[in-house]
């Protein structure tokens, strides 16, 4: 594969906490204030698509940049990056590598190297271009949600353990940063809240797109096979399409009524006009990182502190198509090789609209 084919961050970059936290105004204010002035951490696990240099050799050779960019969140990252420098209640932090290093949305495997082995398995038993259930062995995929392989099969033991080492290696100079400063920034508000009082929120953010990629890198517009998105955003804590508790073993990471509020607050100031644009964990309930949050935040609950400390955890998984925008997706639906340009002027409605929802979800009156 030529590296000028994909989206490559050269070999020994590493990455540090500084270079994926995102804040506004740092000129003026230091990570402590932001922290001190924010109630919510947003979490972008999937928002990176470079691929790291060492990975290109596994890399499967009709990998394009727009099948790369398709299987990652990157219409979010610009989002993100843009709400955090405008709003001074958010502090922001982005995962630098794609979720083919390793999903930080999943629990780490404890055996990483028998984990893709069984992901390979399984992809080979489906067949070319199958679809293929990796549930529970999706920490590292080897192809796409549509089924277009990211790395060629390891042809021997061997080469399957030098992908994992690689991986694994590549993980420590970005992935690991994030996960660790995710929980790192989280410590930090719990300890403000605990010791002042209020609220804390930890969001996890994210976009899909409603129809699977071709190999021609053309979005298939069938509606038989398309994702069941609303066409904003649906926003998870876990529970059901009311933001009820499913059971009495499965906890909900954010209050129902709160979720609803936030609901309404996403559909006014996103002005939508069909309340199923916005919905309730429809087509997905939240993932690692939101249950993760929330288990984290009950046992902090049961410890002393002010009557007033509250905290949340939700997920928000908006339409890929709606944050790109008609003229992105007219063009991705074309084949071709390369990823849309950024639309500067529909980043800059999306992050004042996060930041209106946001600041109308706070406003209790």
């Amino acid at each position: 594969m030529d590296a000028h084919d994909v989206d490559l961050i050269p070999a020994g970059t590493a990455f540090s906490p500084a270079d994926i936290i995102h804040y506004a105004d740092p000129d003026m204010r230091d990570l402590a204030q932001a922290i001190s002035d924010a109630d919510v951490l947003v979490t972008a696990p999937h928002a990176g698509a470079a691929i790291p240099e060492e990975l290109a050799g596994f890399l499967s050779p009709d990998l394009t940049r727009r099948l790369q960019y398709d299987f990652s969140d990157i219409a979010t990252a610009a989002v993100v990056k843009r709400w955090a420098e405008i709003d001074p209640r958010i502090v922001a932090v982005i995962n630098p590598h794609p979720r083919l290093v390793r999903d930080p949305n999943r629990v780490q495997p404890s055996d990483l190297r028998a984990v893709v082995r069984e992901a390979f398995d399984r992809v080979r038993a489906a067949g070319p271009r199958r679809d293929v259930d990796l549930t529970g062995v999706d920490a590292v995929r080897p192809v796409t949600y549509s089924s277009f392989p990211i790395f060629s099969a390891p042809r021997s033991d061997v080469e399957l353990a030098r992908l994992v080492e690689t991986l694994s290696h590549v993980a420590s100079q970005g992935l690991d940063v994030y996960e660790a400063t995710r929980e790192e920034l989280t410590d930090l508000f719990i300890t403000k809240v605990l010791a002042q009082g209020g609220a804390f929120t930890r969001l996890s953010f994210h976009d899909s797109m409603h129809a699977p990629m071709r190999a021609d890198g053309a979005l298939n517009d069938d509606p038989a096979v398309q994702a069941e998105m609303p066409a904003v955003v649906a926003l998870s804590n876990h529970g059901d399409e009311a933001g009820e508790q499913c059971g009495a073993a499965d906890p909900v990471t954010m209050a129902p009524v709160e979720l609803r509020r936030l609901a309404e607050a996403h559909r006014r100031e996103f002005e939508v006009a069909e309340p199923e644009a916005v919905t309730l964990n429809r087509p997905y309930r939240g993932s690692h990182e939101i249950l993760d949050a929330a288990e984290r935040f009950a046992r902090v609950s049961a410890e002393t502190g002010p009557a007033d400390a509250s905290f949340a955890a939700v997920q928000a998984e908006f339409s890929r198509a709606y944050v790109l925008g008609p003229r992105a997706l007219e063009e991705l639906s074309e084949p071709g090789e390369a990823w849309v340009e950024e639309d500067h002027e529909r980043i800059e409605f999306l992050a004042y609209a996060c930041k209106r929802a946001w600041d109308a979800f706070r406003d209790r009156s």
